[in-house]
């Protein structure tokens, strides 16, 4: 298995990884893994850093999937820099990087997808349709693959923490899913491989939208009504600068079901998707 130019060994078929793994397991060892689609930064390298926290080996996967981007999306634009992804993955104490072809992963006369209902179907799952089916169907496969002790997702994609943790749990696959808190700009702007689209008006807008979820938290603890503070959130995005919102909602943490008209008094999370020209932002703060 040839190493990196970083000295990162590197897997590129699933029989190399799955011989690397049982190497580790004839020595008694745990094994972490942080599945990515590359473009790192800091967010994932503290994915990286936390599995380490929690097992003796890390794999970090890296693989853009075609599958759960819709025709119009950024596939192709998508960021990658495997060389540098590498060397940022090695100086977290990463162990071994998995990085494999499309044909690898989606072999000829590939027709199996991997859907979760329920908390997959509100915000993203209506404002990108193809997206959690295919997030869920290469989960499934990196984690039937590596079959890792733990598997760190950020909590920045919170809705998509919350369908792999109900994939794992539905389907009994032997793995805690660990969900890592948000790492943010100085600014508040949530770290994310697509802010390098953002233009420097753009940056300089971006921040806002931590700034009015954070707005829209404490106005739901105050006692303020749901929907009320949800229309507010929207106009102020717009306001701001922000093109379009897809939404802007508070949801209940664990399942992600819509909060009563009422006062709210269990647990909150404020969710949202807003666009600033070619770039969509999500984010989202709470309990």
């Amino acid at each position: 298995m040839p190493p990196t130019a970083s000295g990162l060994p590197i897997a590129r078929t699933v029989a190399e990884l799955r011989a690397k793994v049982a190497a580790w397991r004839r020595e008694g060892l745990s094994v972490g893994l942080v599945p990515t689609m590359g473009a790192l930064h800091e967010g994932h390298l503290s994915l990286v850093r936390l599995a380490r926290t929690r097992t003796d080996r890390v794999v970090a996967s890296l693989f853009v999937n075609p599958t759960q981007f819709a025709p119009h999306e950024d596939f192709d634009a998508y960021p990658r820099d495997e060389a540098g992804d590498a060397a940022l993955l090695a100086s977290a104490g990463c162990h071994l990087l998995f990085a494999p072809a499309v044909a690898e992963m989606y072999p000829p006369g590939a027709s199996t997808t991997v859907i979760v209902s329920g908390v997959a179907d509100p915000l993203d799952g209506l404002a990108r349709p193809s997206h959690f089916p295919g997030v869920a169907t290469i989960v499934t496969k990196l984690l039937n693959q590596c079959g890792p002790d733990v598997a760190v997702f950020g909590e920045k994609d919170f809705q998509q923490l919350q369908v792999i943790k109900r994939l794992a749990a539905d389907l009994d696959l032997p793995v805690e899913i660990l969900g890592a808190p948000i790492v943010r700009a100085e600014d508040g702007l949530a770290l994310s491989s697509r802010n390098a689209y953002l233009s420097a008006d753009e940056r300089r807008v971006a921040p806002r939208l931590y700034e009015v979820l954070t707005e829209a938290f404490a106005r739901l603890r105050a006692g303020e009504a749901v929907e009320t503070v949800e229309a507010t959130a929207v106009a102020a995005l717009l306001a701001a600068g922000f093109d379009r919102v897809d939404y802007v909602e508070a949801r209940t943490p664990a399942d992600l079901d819509r909060l009563g008209p009422g006062p709210v008094t269990g647990p909150i999370r404020v969710l949202a998707a807003a666009h600033l020209g070619r770039t969509r932002l999500i984010d989202n703060v709470g309990d």
